[in-house]
């Protein structure tokens, strides 16, 4: 009976976690602040499937888990760019950029940044 039980919990086992298909990736965003990080943070979490964002204001990097049965690393970044901000290789649009808060808006920055 208990090796009847300790298989069918190693099979159990075995499906869940099949079925649990967790990615992990980063990906460069821009912002300026910790307002820019709890926006970016609460676009990709309320994203289906995201289990963990964590972005780094010095360095702009946002460290993503998520499962890929439930939504890919595309419809996260559609998320980050409908809450207005810029990833390495895509814009933001302007009217959800110029949704930012004023201090959150760093295009002109960097425009000053490189006189």
């Amino acid at each position: 009976m208990k090796n009847i039980l300790a298989i069918v919990f190693l099979l159990t086992s075995a499906v869940t976690l099949a079925q649990n298909k967790t990615a992990k990736a980063t990906i460069e965003v821009n912002g300026v602040c910790e307002m820019c990080e709890a926006r970016i943070e609460k676009a990709c979490l309320t994203t289906k499937g995201v289990k963990a964002a964590n972005w780094d204001v010095q360095s702009h990097q946002l460290a993503l888990v998520y499962n890929e049965k439930k939504t890919d690393l595309e419809t996260i970044k559609q998320a980050v760019l409908d809450a207005g901000h810029d990833l390495v290789d895509a814009q933001a649009t302007d009217e959800a950029y110029n949704s930012l808060h004023g201090c959150c808006r760093y295009r002109d920055k960097e425009v000053q940044d490189a006189h």
